[in-house]
């Protein structure tokens, strides 16, 4: 069974930077990916950066794009994501999620994942 648990979230200043880790265990497959995910305060959903944690390729959602990167770390089963110009709509519940089976673009733009972390609290904030 996946296990995914996030840290890093904070306060910080616009135009601040953070970094999110999601640490997974229990993978079973080679073929999964992992997604950044953000919930508004009004709840609403939206996938921010997927990755394969086989090959590496990326997508990022066009309203993040230049300003966030995701990477990984095989070794230590880690994705991270690096914030960067941080802006105060970036607020809301940061959220790792995994599966396989679909396209990155997929994975992102509908929100898909057959597991998740309990999320960390980014607030962006002068």
């Amino acid at each position: 069974q996946v296990h995914l648990v996030e840290s890093g979230g904070g306060l910080v200043q616009p135009g601040g930077s953070l970094r999110l880790s999601c640490a997974g265990s229990g993978f079973t497959r080679d073929d999964y990916m992992i997604g950044w995910f953000h919930q508004a305060p009004d709840l609403r959903r939206e996938g921010v950066s997927c990755t394969s944690l086989s090959d590496g390729s990326t997508y990022y959602a066009s309203s993040r794009r230049g300003r966030f990167t995701i990477s990984r770390d095989n070794a230590k089963n880690t994705v991270y994501l690096q914030m960067n110009d941080l802006k105060p709509e970036d607020t809301g519940l940061y959220y790792c999620g995994v599966i396989s089976g679909f396209s990155l673009q997929a994975m992102c733009q509908s929100v898909l994942y057959t597991a998740k972390g309990q999320g960390t609290q980014v607030t962006v904030s002068s």
